[in-house]
Formats: C-alpha cells, sequence, structure tokens
C-alpha cells in the first residue's frame, strides 16, 4: 500500500453532482476485487478517453502483466478516489442493471414471425420527435416511412420491446435460404419521445404487484388482450442497425455511448453531467439482488440514468443476465478515479 497521507485537493464541482476527495481506505471491498478484470474495459475505454487520462493508456497496456499488489501501487500512487454526491450531499443513490436479449428471428415473416425491427425510418431527420409508439403501430403514413426498412422479425412484440427498454440485442436469426447465425441489433436511434415504464403503468392500475420482468411476463401471459395496450404505454420506440457478431465480438457487449464495447461486469451506465465518459469508478452496492464492490468504467448512459449517484451495471447477454438485471434495483455509492494533479473535468 502506498502511505496515504498526501494533503488532499479540493472538491470537484459537476453539473450534476460534487466529487469530494477522500482516502483509499474509504472505499469498501478493494482486497476482494479481480483488478485484472476491469483493466480490460479500462483498455477499452482508451480507443476515446478524457483527455486527463490519455497518457495513462500506455501504462495500463503495460499492467496487463503486473501482479495483483503492483496494480494497486500503480493506482494509488497515480489516483485520486473521490466520493461522488449531489450538491445537497447525497451520497447514497440507486443501482439497476441493463443487459443484451439473446433471440431467435427471422429475416422474412410469416404467421409467427410477425413483430418487425426497423431500422432508422426515411425522412428521419425532418420531424422530430418523431412518430410515438401507438402511431407508428397505427398511422399510414408512419407506416409507409417504414417500409422497408424491417431488419428482422420476432415472434413475441414484448421481446421486441424489451429489446427497445435495453438498447441492443442478439438474435440468432434465419435466412429465408434456412441458414442461421447470430447478429447484434444495435442502437441507431430514437423517435425522441420520453420512456415510460410499463411496470409503472401496470402498478399505478393495480394489475400487478410485482413489476420485475418476471412479474410483467406473467400479466403478458394471463391477459394477452390488454398487452397491446400496456405496449403503447411506453411511447419512446428505438430504432436500430445491424452489426455483424464474429470473433472477439462475441465477447464483448455493443458500443456504448463513449463509443466502445461494454464489458459484461465493468461497464457502467451514468449520467455523463455527473461523471464523463471513460471514468473509471469504484461501485459499492450491499445488494439484495447483487453484492458489489468493484471497478467498473464509465462508458455508456441512458434516458432514465439520470443524477448524480445513479447507475446502470451492464450485466452481459442471455437469460441468466436477463433475470438478474430485471431483480436488480438497490443502494448505490460511487467513488470516481481522477489522475492526481489532472485538471478538474
Amino acid at each position: 500500500m502506498v502511505p496515504d497521507t498526501a494533503p488532499l485537493p479540493a472538491p470537484i464541482v459537476r453539473p450534476q453532482s460534487r466529487w469530494v476527495p477522500v482516502r483509499w481506505a474509504e472505499l469498501p471491498g478493494l482486497a476482494e476485487d479481480d483488478i485484472h478484470q476491469a483493466l480490460g474495459a479500462w483498455q477499452l475505454s482508451c480507443e476515446r478517453p478524457p483527455a486527463a487520462l490519455t497518457t495513462l493508456c500506455g501504462d495500463l497496456r503495460r499492467l496487463s502483466m503486473a501482479s495483483h499488489a503492483q496494480v494497486w501501487h500503480w493506482l494509488q500512487t497515480h489516483m485520486q478516489p473521490y466520493r461522488v454526491e449531489s450538491h445537497s450531499g447525497q451520497a447514497v443513490g440507486m443501482l439497476t442493471a441493463y443487459y443484451e436479449p439473446f433471440l431467435r428471428a427471422q429475416r422474412q415473416p410469416d404467421e409467427r414471425f410477425r413483430y418487425p425491427l426497423y431500422g432508422l425510418p426515411r425522412g428521419f431527420g425532418s420531424r422530430r420527435p418523431w412518430y410515438t409508439r401507438q402511431q407508428i403501430d397505427t398511422l399510414p403514413e408512419a407506416q409507409a416511412a417504414l417500409a422497408g426498412r424491417e431488419l428482422a422479425w420476432l415472434d413475441n412484440p414484448v421481446d421486441a420491446l424489451v429489446l427497445h427498454i435495453q438498447g441492443s440485442g442478439r438474435l440468432l436469426i434465419t435466412e429465408p435460404d434456412g441458414r442461421q447465425h447470430q447478429i447484434r441489433m444495435a442502437f441507431a436511434g430514437t423517435n425522441d419521445h420520453p420512456y415510460g415504464s410499463v411496470g409503472k403503468w401496470l402498478l399505478d392500475r393495480r394489475l400487478v404487484r410485482d413489476a420485475t420482468w418476471p412479474g410483467i411476463n406473467a400479466w403478458v401471459q394471463a391477459n394477452p388482450q390488454r398487452v397491446q395496450e400496456m405496449l403503447w404505454s411506453n411511447p419512446r420506440y428505438v430504432f436500430f442497425k445491424e452489426e455483424p457478431l464474429e470473433g472477439v465480438d462475441q465477447q464483448l457487449g455493443p458500443r456504448g455511448a463513449q463509443g466502445v464495447p461494454l464489458t459484461p461486469g465493468r461497464s457502467i451506465a451514468v449520467d455523463r453531467s455527473s461523471i464523463p465518459y471513460g471514468t473509471p469508478v469504484w461501485l459499492h452496492s450491499s445488494g439484495p439482488t447483487q453484492k458489489l464492490s468493484r471497478l467498473v468504467l464509465a462508458q455508456d448512459t441512458g434516458s432514465a440514468i439520470v443524477g448524480a449517484v445513479r447507475a446502470d451495471y451492464f450485466m452481459g447477454w442471455g437469460a441468466e443476465a436477463g433475470d438478474i438485471a430485471g431483480r436488480t434495483k438497490q443502494d448505490l455509492r460511487l467513488w470516481v478515479l481522477w489522475p492526481k494533479g489532472a485538471p478538474a473535468p
């Protein structure tokens, strides 16, 4: 351990938060983290690093061969931890989680696979906000703008909604010749309408007591005649672009708002007015769904991720990741790690 006795720097004030300098001893669970897992995600951030962190990227490549103790020595030598608080001094916030759904799809529709995933519509930039989810489903002019922009077809409208909410997903797609392969549906844009929570819509109408995705799916199975009404309660609509999914890309998530691939368990979405993209962050949450004390990277954002101490934790892909992500809503504390002597972001 590096002696942690130097005078602390001044706090840093961000538009949405205040960073308060602390000693390394304040960070819980330092000895428990497999720090080398985080270095890989940090190296990906070096594709598009914040200016203050650029000079550290060369060291990060060399640290991949260093011991656990050497990595921690480097961190404590070069980085200053800051507790993230709201301007009113609130240091406890909320952690949620997200993931990439893994779904079956077809390139051509049939009686079963009849729910489309669209690319950007024609004339997209000429009307903002674009049509709502309900208008997209019902207005001839909206449907005309989307004709021919179908990228793939799903067999379940709720799966399509989940893909919209998560922002990207993996598809096992069947081509017209019967060939199957994996592709990624990556985020391309939205209709610029606010996100509406279908879970809140169900709770407000006292239709469910459990608004997790397992609870929502149980309601959907019991009430098929009201599913469309539930879907339309969320006016926000996401458009996609297709990306290949092969080689090393299969081991990484989609590109987040920073423009670099997300790493399962090491990437978070943040409010960038609180924490800039590419910043290393010590994350602590006591559960109940997940107990976490680890180094992560701020590499993404989301329409619901707003506030000083707020993060969405990238779980990875598939059903297990989705189950955990759907149940994660718990306490959160954050400490940014900022280079010693560097100017405030």
